[in-house]
């Protein structure tokens, strides 16, 4: 009966993917806004967590401005699901049209040196275009990602990624693959910023303690790579244009101790905070990011 279910999904899937890329880029992105407007602001999905965390981390604004940055993540969401398609379906000279990167060859001389890179990055803009950027321009790239539970769209999902580049390292797998990759001079790109239930470490994310993957600043430490935070951020107009920003994040030759972790681990997300700040309304504030506390109780409502 699953295997039924996972087929009807993925096909639905497949032809709502093919609409997105047939339509004009403007149509298509802008009713996927509207289909975000909708979720968030009429059937409220997950609308009070958005709002108690933009309350959490921006308390000094007014509740206009949260309210109108919620409604604008929301619409970013949907679009940039929409983008996400699209790109997919991009030949590797249009991605190079689509994205400015900042800081790229710094990125490529370091994952040259013998040790490959470490690129962390989290929810915001569109980490999806940032991976892409940096594999259509000739730097080897591997992806972490979580196994889904729907074999069909996981397949599909890994196919169209090593078309533009990029090999997919399965989380469960990264322990083993990750060092791997990193000793054949690969850059491996990992999304940092979700919750984590258990062996999380703790850091401050707009002034609360926030349990975080400690893996991105423990294979650093391990391996000796350099450290990178890489982050892609919507640019203002039609035809949509990002600028990829990558830029170093200082992480010592310590060994790999509870307190180096720490102290590496709070520098990335420590950097990625301040880019949230700079664009608030591309962030996925849905996420129940400080859900888990350190003394291990549900988060208070």
């Amino acid at each position: 009966m699953s295997t039924v279910r996972y087929r009807i999904e993925f096909w639905v899937f497949r032809a709502l993917s093919w609409i997105v890329v047939v339509l004009p880029e403007r149509a298509a992105l802008g009713f996927c806004s509207l289909l975000g407007w909708f979720v968030g602001v009429v059937v409220g999905v997950r609308r009070a967590d958005t709002d108690r965390h933009l309350r959490i981390a921006f308390p000094e604004r007014d509740s206009a401005w949260r309210r109108r940055v919620a409604r604008e993540s929301y619409m970013h969401l949907a679009r940039e699901g929409a983008m996400t398609l699209r790109l997919y379906r991009m030949q590797p000279e249009e991605i190079v049209r689509l994205t400015e990167v900042v800081g790229f060859e710094a990125l490529r001389d370091a994952a040259a040196g013998g040790k490959g890179a470490v690129v962390i990055s989290g929810h915001l803009g569109n980490w999806e275009v940032a991976a892409a950027a940096v594999a259509v321009r000739g730097v080897p790239m591997d992806v972490a990602a979580h196994l889904q539970k729907n074999p069909f769209f996981y397949r599909h999902m890994v196919e169209l990624r090593n078309r533009l580049g990029l090999t997919v390292i399965v989380k469960n797998e990264a322990s083993r693959l990750v060092p791997k990759a990193l000793a054949a001079g690969r850059v491996v790109a990992l999304i940092s910023d979700q919750n984590m239930r258990k062996r999380g470490v703790f850091v401050d994310f707009f002034g609360r303690a926030a349990a975080t993957a400690k893996g991105p600043a423990l294979f650093a430490l391990r391996t000796g790579a350099p450290v990178f935070l890489g982050v892609a951020v919507r640019m203002q107009g039609y035809p949509s244009r990002y600028r990829v920003i990558i830029e170093r994040v200082p992480a010592g030759k310590r060994a790999p101790s509870a307190d180096a972790i720490r102290d590496l681990t709070q520098r990335h997300v420590s950097r990625l905070e301040a880019r949230i700040r700079e664009v608030p309304s591309q962030y996925f504030w849905q996420h129940r990011r400080w859900k888990t506390r350190p003394e291990l109780s549900p988060e208070p409502p």
